[in-house]
């Protein structure tokens, strides 16, 4: 990094960052999204059981907008010191870079690996404004052929992996199905619930408590096989849709330069604390997997990253999405 561009990004931190981020002494892990959602739920009792495990003090914080995007520029321009990091979800690094025609940073030479935490899927899912009997996805695609005008389903966003389900879905069934874009899953959650959208792809954990009540039936998942949550659940791939075989998952990132060898006790000591029985409960209580790839954390994350960039550009191009700018 040039001397210009290295002062001119560590001003930006300095000026950007709290009181509490800017002591030498703390290492904070940047969110994209605002408080209250699922990493949030993962990293906070995660850093309960880190504290005084690690060479530094860990402090989360977010710089919530723009789809994660946010966080992903700011943590790619911070000083490469080990003291910046971003908790980013997979498709911030390797979707977003298909479906935006201008992004600020490139996943695969700006960051490096840091950590895998944990794996989550996708649940498609019906309300009540759908009919009861709708129970499997065949159903609902019989109802959505006979009712054309209401064939539409809600996605948090446009040009997420949820959007991209759909797509592959009405692709598949040979159907026009309309995506109804919100902003964020609690709106999407609320009118699902209210049955102002007939179906849904949601985060799993987001619903189960709906499925519980009786509210909501989750029809299908987006994993390849069977989620340990719903083992009756079938998977969408095995419905016969095979382009639709994925998994969301979170980790922490550094900005490229940073040596690995400074973060190694940090993956360390994550990869250890994400077995215990206490983050066991909190990955059970939240439909999650913990992060357990075979060949160490660290070149792990970063493989799969390539991999999931390169199976999303493969997807994209199948969907005809159009890039947004």
């Amino acid at each position: 990094m040039q001397r210009r561009t290295f002062l001119g990004a560590t001003a930006l931190a300095a000026r950007a960052w709290p009181a509490h981020a800017q002591s030498p002494g703390n290492t904070v892990i940047w969110s994209g999204f605002p408080a209250g959602g699922l990493g949030d739920m993962v990293t906070r009792p995660l850093l309960e059981q880190l504290r005084g495990k690690t060479p530094q003090n860990l402090v989360y914080d977010s710089k919530p907008g723009a789809g994660g995007r946010i966080a992903a520029e700011f943590v790619k321009r911070a000083a490469p010191d080990g003291h910046t990091l971003l908790q980013s979800p997979a498709g911030v690094l390797t979707l977003h870079p298909h479906v935006f025609k201008k992004l600020n940073y490139e996943p695969l030479t700006d960051f490096v690996a840091v950590a895998g935490l944990c794996s989550y899927t996708y649940a498609f899912t019906a309300g009540p404004g759908v009919p009861a009997q709708v129970r499997t996805v065949a159903d609902y695609l019989a109802w959505a052929k006979a009712h054309p005008t209401q064939a539409h389903y809600g996605i948090p966003s446009t040009g997420t992996a949820l959007h991209m389900a759909g797509m592959l879905l009405a692709r598949g069934a040979g159907l026009a199905l309309n995506p109804i874009p919100y902003k964020g899953g609690g709106p999407l959650l609320t009118d699902l619930l209210g049955g102002q959208v007939p179906v849904s792809f949601n985060v799993l954990s987001e619903v189960l408590p709906h499925v519980a009540s009786g509210k909501l039936r989750v029809l299908a998942v987006t994993s390849p096989t069977r989620w340990k949550a719903l083992p009756d659940t079938p998977t969408l791939q095995e419905l016969g849709y095979k382009d639709i075989a994925f998994v969301e998952w979170l980790g922490w990132f550094a900005p490229a330069a940073t040596p690995v060898a400074r973060l190694a006790a940090l993956n360390a000591a994550v990869s250890e604390q994400i077995r215990t029985p206490a983050m066991a409960e909190v990955f059970q209580r939240n439909a999650l997997e913990p992060f357990a790839p075979s060949g160490g954390a660290m070149p792990a994350l970063a493989a799969l990253l390539q991999k999931d960039h390169a199976d999303w550009k493969r997807v994209v191009r199948t969907t005809g999405f159009t890039p947004e700018d």
